[in-house]
């Protein structure tokens, strides 16, 4: 991180020579990714999959996957997948998805929470597996069925760790208000924030139309019932349902804001309320060459960091440098960042901190503009990622995102398509 000058004093141990990998030279050992896939992104509560459970949407984007890459399901030895907001961590409900998808009883299933990085948490953890040589192949994923699952949790905390740490109750201020942090500790304005989400759209809108998002969505047909909860019907999803290609500035300048009277966020410089899912196949170069099947890429390396949770939002800032400087990369090497839109603020904080070139950052669009299936999300991002390598090039790409409680968690990736 000693090329890049950050407002809060982070410390980190620094890298050993033996921690920072070789981006550049190629190993059958490496963590390659064979495909990456996932639903379209629909609405919370009024989209395609309103009517449709977490483990259903899982078992889909499973199945697209065993069908895309031709994989044998007996030979994926561990599953893990991302998500935050199902009772009992969805653990039973995602080894029935898994089970339901074709997997034998073999195939092991977990899940992990680490809030909206539990998507790409779920990836590294299958790449780590492999790397120690724990399993072979693997697939990392992610779920989230914000309709039926998000409004209905209740988090208990204990009252005692807020009165006696303030670092601990600030983990309870509800995310637009970290956001409304953000913009003020860091001068961003309402201006800034509706042009960063007109702008998204716009992207986002434009890799539709031009059908960018077809290779990487597995369509889903679901069943939807009306208002009253009756007349059910069969529908297909296939399209990302929060895109709107009309959006202005000065449309987005009349909505009110949400979390704070005088402040700066509003529904619509905000990531959507989204149902989605997703799913990356993983495993060694040798394992791939041996079973003859095509290589999309490289995992690199990854990185989890803390921020003040007052400030969930600038997590993303911390881990990338961190991400990069243990690739043996630097931020300028780069082709591509992926970072989630939580809110506009946080990552336009993000760009304007790194000094990052707005063109390489979201081209497709982000969670402001598709949606942010909080679990799905970082596997998400992976097929976008690899999306755009295959549509517009490059070498290396970013993911990454904020965390709630005040994280950020970051992965380098390289294109191997060309």
């Amino acid at each position: 991180m000693s090329s890049v000058s950050l407002p809060y004093p982070i410390r980190l141990p620094a890298l050993e020579k033996e921690q920072v990998t070789n981006a550049i030279a190629k190993s059958p050992e490496d963590i390659v990714v064979i495909d990456a896939c996932r639903t379209a992104l629909a609405k919370g509560r009024k989209g395609g999959f309103k009517d449709t459970n977490a483990d259903e949407m899982l078992s889909g984007v499973l199945k697209g996957l065993v069908k895309r890459t031709g994989i044998d399901p007996a030979l994926v030895q561990d599953i893990a997948v991302g998500n935050v907001t199902a009772r009992g961590g969805l653990a039973t409900p995602a080894r029935m998805a898994a089970l339901h998808a074709g997997f034998p009883i073999t195939t092991s299933v977990s899940t992990c929470n680490r809030q909206c990085s539990s998507g790409l948490q779920a990836c590294v953890q299958i790449a780590s597996a492999i790397q120690a040589g724990l399993i072979d192949i693997g697939i990392g994923a992610g779920v989230e069925s914000m309709s039926t699952d998000y409004y209905s949790r209740k988090v208990e905390v204990s009252e005692r760790l807020c009165k006696e740490s303030q670092a601990a109750a600030d983990c309870k201020i509800p995310m637009g208000l970290t956001s409304e942090n953000v913009a003020e500790e860091y001068g961003l304005t309402r201006e800034e924030q509706d042009a960063f989400s007109v702008e998204s759209h716009r992207r986002a809108a434009a890799a539709q139309a031009a059908g960018y998002f077809d290779g990487e969505i597995v369509p889903l047909t679901v069943t939807v019932l009306d208002k009253d909860g009756e007349n059910p019907k069969q529908i297909v999803v296939d399209k990302d349902e929060g895109i709107r290609a009309n959006s202005t500035v000065e449309g987005l300048a009349k909505l009110k804001a949400v979390f704070k009277p005088t402040g700066s966020t509003t529904a619509g410089n905000a990531s959507q309320i989204t149902d989605g899912a997703a799913a990356v196949l993983f495993m060694k170069r040798k394992t791939a060459q041996k079973l003859g099947l095509p290589i999309i890429g490289r995992y690199i390396t990854a990185c989890s960091v803390g921020v003040p949770p007052r400030v969930m939002g600038i997590g993303p800032a911390y881990a990338i440098p961190v991400a990069v400087e243990r690739a043996g990369l630097k931020l300028e090497d780069i082709d591509v960042y992926e970072i989630n839109e939580a809110f506009a603020s946080q990552a336009l904080y993000t760009v304007r901190v790194l000094d990052l070139d707005p063109k390489k950052v979201n081209i497709n669009g982000g969670g402001i503009s598709l949606g942010h299936p909080l679990g799905a999300t970082g596997a998400r991002q992976l097929a976008t990622l690899q999306g755009i390598f295959k549509n517009k090039g490059g070498r290396y790409g970013v993911t990454s995102m904020c965390i709630g409680s005040g994280m950020g968690m970051a992965a380098v990736w390289e294109n191997e398509l060309a």
